[in-house]
């Protein structure tokens, strides 16, 4: 019988491994359509276009926030609990309470952005432009909403294709036509401001346009997941006639534990939106009283929001990806009261975090000036910098963001909004004397977010090991997979510099790099033992793995 149990609970690992995988893999190739699109987006705009375009988008993903209320989070945690308990019926009801509350909400807000615009852009944004862009991104707030509480139901019933599935559509959709929407309004705006002796009106509706690609990708990852629900269905209602615990939870119960789980959600995914709102209204102000023009300080936002995150937020997307996962795996474990299997999934999901999250820090480093020449056709001192610099934000991000969904997991809500609030204060001093004192301008916004992912790390590593007795093994997490990552950034830049005298050009020199790059830490790390056998073994087809890597020796002996 233990046996048996035995099987079922590494076939439960490796699906959580599994599922983890899948959407972060699809989070990562939507992070990488939106590089791909951001390179003929940006030349279409230009870095004051991308600067109106970036400032709508950090208004639009606070209220998307509000709008949705952190749904998908609390929906996967709530379903995940009710379907550990085998109560299917009273996981449906949360997802039909949700689903209610979200399209409410997401309503009121979309009315109230898309008739504010204009004040929010001019009072707050000290950007009247930016208008045209955030009346477009509004009519998605609802649509998002809803699509939000879909991806959380089926990730709450432990699956995350339609999720991944239904964010590479939204991606592909969106990269088309916000290239097409942009090169059209573009020439629209460029004849307006003929006529009004404008001339960032161009760059403006150009922008607007821009963000066309983010409703419609929106809307088709909506009709997807709506038609994967109704596929579905039968196979929902089946379990829940197969339900018979006779507790049935009122929608009014329901409602009160969502806004119960909501709300320390809510206020600390929205310490994360209003840190970049805060930065760049801040970055504004003092940047104009300092004798910067509107068009000087809007390029180099533009060159913030389009090319130094655009780049960053590829690795931070894997991050969100595993931390999707592990909140119902995490939430079925602590509903079990399993804590040997709850430090598992935490050391598992760090391990993996941190393995791929440091060669992209020091690949950025190394490749830093090369990635903005080959993307963006910019070899400027700037762009290249700023890479350079805040390079190490993917590290902190990934931890924090990680760690942030492993508290929510272990019931511990309260924990990261509280911790994401003290983080706030501390980066807004360090960046109030970052821009006045040290007069560092555009560097400013990412040095304080250095400071802020670095609180919020330590703060987070105290509350897991509060929450749960878990202490973090720093040897095979942190340590050898940077060794492994200064292993392949030393061969990273000699490859570079042998193609580049050799080939030269923009894509072969860079490309062949990231190839080098990825076999040798793929080697590095194997030799290093940063995976142990059993690491190996417990990843999907982790046996065959296991085998190739011991007939090939590339595990230390």
């Amino acid at each position: 019988m233990s046996e048996i149990q035995g099987r079922k609970r590494k076939q439960k690992k490796d699906d959580f491994l599994m599922q983890g995988m899948i959407l972060a893999v699809a989070m990562v190739l939507t992070k990488v359509i939106g590089v791909v699109y951001r390179i003929p987006l940006t030349n279409i705009l230009g870095d004051e276009g991308m600067g109106f375009y970036g400032y709508a988008f950090e208004v639009y993903a606070l209220t998307l926030m509000l709008s949705s209320l952190s749904i998908p989070t609390a929906v996967s945690k709530l379903v995940a609990a009710r379907v550990a308990m085998r109560q299917r019926r009273n996981a449906f009801r949360v997802f039909v309470c949700a689903f209610m509350l979200s399209a409410a909400v997401g309503i009121v807000v979309t009315l109230l952005i898309f008739f504010g615009a204009d004040a929010i852009s001019l009072h707050m944004m000290k950007s009247p432009l930016s208008a045209y862009a955030l009346k477009v991104l509004s009519l998605g707030l609802v649509i998002v909403a809803i699509l939000g509480v879909l991806r959380g139901y089926f990730q709450g019933l432990g699956t995350m294709l339609p999720t991944a599935v239904s964010q590479i559509i939204e991606q592909v959709i969106n990269a088309v036509v916000s290239i097409v929407g942009a090169s059209i309004l573009f020439g629209i705006g460029t004849e307006a401001a003929q006529k009004n002796g404008e001339e960032l009106l161009a760059p403006a509706y150009g922008a607007a346009g821009g963000t066309l690609g983010t409703v419609a990708g929106a809307l088709f990852a909506l009709i997807f997941l709506g038609f994967s629900f109704l596929i579905y269905r039968p196979v929902i209602y089946r379990q829940i006639r197969m339900d018979h615990i006779r507790k049935r939870e009122s929608y009014g119960r329901i409602l009160k534990i969502l806004l119960l789980t909501i709300a320390p959600v809510i206020f600390s995914t929205a310490i994360y939106n209003i840190n970049q709102i805060l930065d760049l209204t801040i970055f504004n102000s003092i940047m104009s009283a300092q004798g910067y023009t509107e068009k000087e300080y809007m390029a180099m936002q533009g060159i913030f929001t389009g090319k130094y995150n655009t780049l960053i937020n590829v690795p931070l997307a894997m991050a969100n990806g595993l931390a999707a996962s592990v909140i119902p795996s995490l939430t079925a474990a602590v509903t079990q009261r399993d804590r040997k299997q709850i430090h598992s999934k935490i050391s598992q999901t760090l391990k993996l975090t941190m393995v791929i999250a440091m060669p992209c820090f020091i690949g950025f480093i190394v490749l830093a000036s090369p990635l903005m020449v080959f993307l963006f056709n910019d070899d400027s001192k700037t762009p290249a910098a700023l890479l350079m610099l805040g390079a190490v934000t993917v590290v902190l991000y990934c931890y924090a963001t990680i760690a942030n969904s492993i508290l929510q997991g272990l019931d511990e809500m309260g924990t990261p909004a509280r911790n994401a609030g003290i983080s706030l204060i501390v980066h807004l001093i360090a960046l109030f004397i970052m821009l006045v004192v040290l007069k560092w301008n555009i560097y400013a916004l990412v040095g304080s977010n250095i400071v802020f992912s670095l609180c919020m790390c330590v703060l987070n590593s105290s509350g897991i090991r509060s929450a749960c007795g878990y202490r973090q093994e720093v040897d095979r997490t942190f340590l050898r997979p940077l060794t492994a990552a200064l292993i392949m950034g030393i061969f990273t830049y000699l490859a570079h510099l042998l193609l580049d005298i050799t080939i030269g050009g923009r894509f072969i020199p860079v490309a062949g790099a990231i190839v080098i790059a990825v076999i040798v830490y793929v080697f590095a790390a194997l030799k290093l033992g940063v995976f142990t056998g059993q690491d190996i073994k417990d990843l999907p087809q982790g046996k065959k793995i296991y085998r190739i890597c011991r007939k090939y020796h590339l595990l230390p002996r």
